[in-house]
Parts: structure tokens; sequence; C-alpha cells
């Protein structure tokens, strides 16, 4: 937890340290990694890590796909879930006529698997594990403080209901 803590720390550092870089937007032709945690994964909560990657296809719209893992121990049951998936973004700042290069704002949806798997090591061990493919979808915001790095948050069902991380732009 307190390695979490501090990686937190450090992207806010990084944000909040950066004055007067120049830095745009999403474009068309803009390929976008996110990397970063997340928690509160279906319902079963936990931490979670994953990304996911997007190609600019229109002057509002990148396409790709995602992934990642969560899982959480609790009284003697380990849950873990693991997501893939693809999906896409609608950018919404020139629609917001939102000004600022810095600031990146998005929603979209998506289409996954999720294979949620579950062991319980008591007594009557039981393992168990269930899959299938689910509607995803997200809304968030990048701030970049270089020009091709930006902190994000997204809310959303990909690898955890709120994910936070680096992006990066190609």
């Amino acid at each position: 937890m307190k390695n979490l803590f501090n990686s937190f720390l450090l992207i806010a550092l990084l944000a909040f340290s950066a004055q007067n870089v120049l830095a745009q937007s999403y474009q068309q032709g803009d390929k976008l990694l996110n990397v970063g945690i997340g928690v509160g994964t279906y319902g079963v909560g936990g931490i979670g890590f994953g990304g996911s990657f997007e190609y600019g296809i229109h002057e509002a719209i990148s396409v790709g796909a995602l992934a990642g893992y969560s899982g959480k121990s609790y009284f003697g049951t380990r849950w873990s879930v693991l997501t893939i998936g693809a999906r896409g973004s609608y950018h919404f700042n020139e629609l917001l006529n939102l000004d600022n290069d810095m600031i990146d704002l998005y929603a979209g949806l998506g289409l996954g698997y999720r294979n949620v798997t579950w062991n319980y090591s008591g007594i009557g061990r039981n393992d168990s594990w269930g899959g299938g493919i689910t509607f995803l979808g997200h809304i968030g915001g990048k701030y970049y403080f270089q020009p091709n790095m930006a902190a994000f948050a997204e809310l959303g069902s990909g690898f955890g209901t709120l994910q936070a991380g680096l992006a990066f732009k190609f």
C-alpha cells in the first residue's frame, strides 16, 4: 500500500511541477497508451493493474484494446478478475470548445471478455471460475504535463471501477 501511495505522489508531483509545457490534446493519428492501477473491479474490489492502447482514426474518435487483472483475498477466499477487450473513445475537447491543449476529456464504450476466478481454501475446498462477454464503458480525462506524457483518471469498467496512472502519446 505504501508503494501505491508513493506512485500516486510521484504522478501528482510531476503533474504539478510542470509549468508552461506546450502540449497538445488528442489528434487524429495519435497512438495513446494508458498504464495504471485500478480499484473496485466487478463488485469484487481489490487492486487492479492494466492498460489500454488506442489509435486515433478521426479527429474526435480513437479505437483500440484493453487488458487488466485485479484480485483480492477475503477470509480465505481469493478472487481474481482478468479482463481483455476492445474499446473506443470520443474526445470531447472540440465539442466542448475547450481551448486548453493540456487537457483531453473523453468517454467511450467497449466489448470485452471477463474471467472471474475464486478459490476457497477452507473445509470443502471449492475452486470455481466463470467468464463471459461483457459490455464496457468509461469516462475520463488526461492532463499533459509533458508534450507526450500525461496523468490520467477514468471511471468505468476496465480493470477497475476507478483507474489512474500515466498516459503516453506516440
